[in-house]
């Protein structure tokens, strides 16, 4: 069987300054894919496309439609069209209870994790429609795949992002444009060590919880991500596939390891 490989492909990698984005855009290089960095963080992308192997950076705000619209075409420039974008930007929230959320607070991270993801999708598409061909993924997290009290807003983002994800999944599917969705679990990335640094979540309580017993690794979604993004894929689209390790599979109580335990002592 033919392994996966994106040779002569062109791909877009949002939020590619680091963590999961970084991580998956060195894989598709690697893979053969010529690849443009975006990421708000200007700065951080001449030394991630270094790390990564990618042909070109562009910089902008996923969130603002003008900076949304100028980083596809710009990607489209540099790589003379685009096959394939990853839509990995994305911000965290804090374990705030709703009636104490600052609605700034809230709104901005709808704004840059589902708008930000619905305005690439929609410029990308601009591309990959006519041209009758394409492949994206975008990332929802397993906090929209259910109740996470103290984090309404970035739930309820990444649950829209599923939601968009199967609605653009069906809509382009007959132009032969794929959309598809991973939904990490907690993963260690600089946006989940902040979290651990401001002690926002204990690590210990997530691997208790977790089947396969701790967090999830950047380079294991970069793999989820470029299996969706591959031929290998090729009869797939409008889903979403938890990363999880067996997160969402669990429906015991309390922790994954107190099921195991000897009972009738």
């Amino acid at each position: 069987m033919q392994q996966i490989r994106f040779d002569g492909k062109r791909a877009l990698v949002t939020g590619g300054a680091s963590g999961i984005g970084e991580t998956t855009a060195k894989l598709l290089a690697d893979l053969g894919a010529r690849v443009v960095l975006a990421d708000i963080n200007a700065d951080g992308l001449k030394a991630a496309m270094h790390r990564t192997g990618a042909v070109g950076v562009t910089s902008g705000d996923v969130a603002n439609e003008q900076d949304a619209e100028h980083m596809v075409d710009d990607a489209a420039r540099i790589l003379g069209g685009l096959d394939l974008l990853f839509n990995s930007a994305g911000i965290g929230d804090d374990l705030v209870p709703v009636h104490q959320q600052p609605v700034d607070r809230w709104q901005r991270v709808l704004d840059v994790n589902l708008k930000g993801t619905y305005l690439m999708c929609r410029n990308a598409g601009r591309i990959m429609v006519p041209q009758k061909r394409g492949a994206i993924v975008n990332v929802a997290s397993i906090v929209g795949l259910g109740s996470f009290p103290g984090r309404s807003a970035y739930g309820t983002a990444k649950a829209g992002i599923m939601h968009l994800t199967s609605t653009l999944g069906c809509e382009w599917g007959a132009d032969g444009v794929r959309v598809n969705a991973i939904a990490p679990a907690y993963t260690k990335t600089p946006m989940v060590r902040d979290l651990l640094d401001r002690k926002i979540f204990d690590p210990t309580k997530i691997e208790r919880r977790t089947p396969l017993g701790r967090m999830g690794l950047p380079e294991e979604m970069a793999k989820a991500t470029a299996f969706l993004l591959s031929d290998w894929a090729s009869y797939i689209t409008g889903v979403t596939l938890p990363v999880d390790g067996g997160w969402s599979a669990f429906g015991g109580a309390g922790d994954v390891a107190r099921n195991f335990e000897p009972q009738g002592k």
